[in-house]
């Protein structure tokens, strides 16, 4: 139900949903609410998180020492911080000339937190970023819209909608980019800038002095054609220098390692731009939980993190072939096969007419106690008019982030919707 407006109402501005609010919103109208047995959310933007064939033992005591009471260090803790560099240093810095050190590392309660500390604390330049891309960032940026500058790089289907090396160092010379932010892994189309051409983007910024704000929630969510990919991807593979070349990784719990409700994420980067966070947090938050970070440190040891890792790729890399092979069956196309993330960004402009429509797909797909994400949502122009054209009106994004049973039956319902309009 919709809240009567109060009287002192124009003081507070009308926040946007973000896509995924907007889609439990309107699903929760219709009966839904997190855990019901009879609806599938291929909405949702979290990986399972329940126990999960060949992963370690869910996480299941948090210890909480006196000291917890207080509040404790504003950019993390050292024992989790030294965790997390070490992680980088095994995982992407195996016979480098630097290394990462506590110094490299902030910690924030999530990642929405750490890429607001992060806006927060650039200058006034002038800001790239792509689209589609992840629907958080249009008020994130928006927020400090009177400050930047913003130019925005729209992805083409016939590059899987991201961004090719040579064009992104195309657009940082002519545009005279400063900075750019952008989800690597992408969410929403499951694409993901990797090897040369990962080091294509890095190199680039390293001569342009062009920060570079790697969003990489979905880091080990990698796949082949077929099946899991070999291990993660991270721009800090490609770094020359840690505390000189322009480049910051954020990261966390919440996806690769399925804790999302821990909140808990961090910033790799050169110990310069990590200070500068720890100032802006000062402001913005405060610091991440105690018993929180102690537990992360268990989570991150080697080699209970690669036992989560490695079947996290094998048991998604599955339902992303039993995603894609049933959404095509029922005639919806992809620009690729996702290589990453757990979403599939598909066209629905060969089905049947309302359904390629995405919001009447959405609209429809509710009924049937199913939920998606019209690609609208991940247009984000930052105030810019959206012509019809470039609004992803015949995309959606599709989620198999639940378990493979509520997965199926999703699917089931959406193949019924369809032939039900056919």
């Amino acid at each position: 139900r919709m809240l009567d407006n109060p009287s002192f109402a124009k003081t507070i501005r009308d926040v946007p949903y973000m896509g995924v609010i907007y889609v439990v919103w309107r699903a929760s109208q219709l009966g839904f609410y997190n855990g019901h047995p009879d609806w599938s959310n291929l909405g949702q933007g979290q990986p399972e998180v329940g126990e999960m064939d060949g992963a370690p033992p869910r996480f299941a005591e948090f210890r909480v020492l006196p000291e917890d009471h207080a509040y404790g260090p504003i950019n993390g803790t050292d024992a989790l911080r030294d965790t997390i560099a070490g992680h980088y240093n095994r995982l992407y810095r195996q016979g480098k000339v630097s290394s990462y050190t506590r110094d490299n590392i902030a910690v924030a309660c999530g990642g929405r937190l750490m890429l607001t500390r992060l806006v927060a604390a650039i200058n006034a330049i002038r800001l790239g970023y792509q689209v589609p891309d992840y629907t958080a960032y249009e008020d994130l940026l928006g927020y400090h819209k009177e400050r930047l500058e913003f130019r925005c790089i729209e992805g083409h289907e016939d590059d899987g909608f991201a961004v090719p090396a040579d064009r992104f160092q195309q657009e940082i010379q002519d545009h005279h980019l400063q900075g750019f932010l952008f989800s690597n892994p992408c969410n929403p189309t499951g694409n993901v800038i990797a090897g040369e051409a990962l080091d294509k983007y890095v190199q680039t910024c390293r001569e342009t002095d062009c920060l570079l704000l790697s969003d990489e929630f979905y880091s080990h969510f990698i796949y082949t054609d077929d099946g899991p990919g070999a291990g993660p991807v991270s721009a800090a593979a490609y770094v020359e220098d840690v505390n000189r070349d322009p480049v910051i990784a954020v990261d966390g719990l919440t996806k690769s390692f399925r804790y999302p409700g821990w909140r808990l994420g961090w910033a790799v980067g050169p110990r310069y731009v990590i200070e500068q966070l720890g100032r802006s947090a000062s402001a913005i938050d405060g610091g991440p939980s105690m018993p929180i970070q102690r537990a992360a440190v268990e989570v991150l040891q080697p080699a209970r993190a690669d036992q989560e890792t490695t079947a996290l790729r094998r048991v998604f890399a599955k339902k992303r072939n039993i995603t894609a092979d049933r959404l095509a069956a029922i005639g919806i196309r992809f620009a690729n096969r996702s290589r990453s993330t757990f979403y599939a960004w598909g066209d629905l402009s060969a089905l049947p007419e309302p359904l390629n429509d995405a919001d009447v797909f959405f609209e429809e797909a509710l009924k049937r106690r199913v939920m998606t994400v019209p690609g609208r949502f991940f247009d984000i122009r930052l105030g810019q008019r959206r012509a019809a054209e470039h609004a992803y009106r015949s995309w959606m994004r599709f989620s198999f982030g639940p378990p493979e049973d509520n997965l199926i039956q999703g699917l089931d319902r959406l193949e019924e919707m369809v032939e039900s309009f056919s």
